[in-house]
């Protein structure tokens, strides 16, 4: 998951910077299976036995930026290509404050 951590100064990623990302992902062939953006739409939650819920969200500083869904062998592999999409940030759009959440996705059978 990437997050920008100043939303209110990096509003809109550069042409150069979408480009050498899709060729990260060219790279990446096989091991990417999805990419795509998010935004914070609302949270539903429970607190003290009661339902909370904030949202929807339609203000830019909601933007939570974005997903990409790799298959990789190792965690070294993927902290290596998180290290490259970062960098991707830093040389392109150096004005972005962001960070990225490696997310390990479990799947669980529900049929009986």
């Amino acid at each position: 998951m990437v997050k920008t951590l100043n939303p209110e100064t990096a509003t809109n990623p550069p042409p150069a910077l979408m480009q050498a990302i899709v060729k990260l992902g060219m790279e990446a062939g096989a091991k990417m299976t999805e990419t795509g953006g998010v935004a914070l739409a609302g949270t539903v939650s429970t607190r003290k036995g009661e339902l909370v819920t904030d949202g929807p969200y339609a203000e830019a500083k909601e933007m939570v930026g974005g997903y990409a869904i790799y298959e990789l062998p190792t965690e070294a592999e993927i902290v290596d290509w998180t290290q490259r999409f970062v960098d991707l940030h830093r040389q392109h759009w150096p004005q972005w404050d962001g960070e990225v959440t490696i997310l390990h996705l479990q799947q669980f059978n529900m049929a009986g």
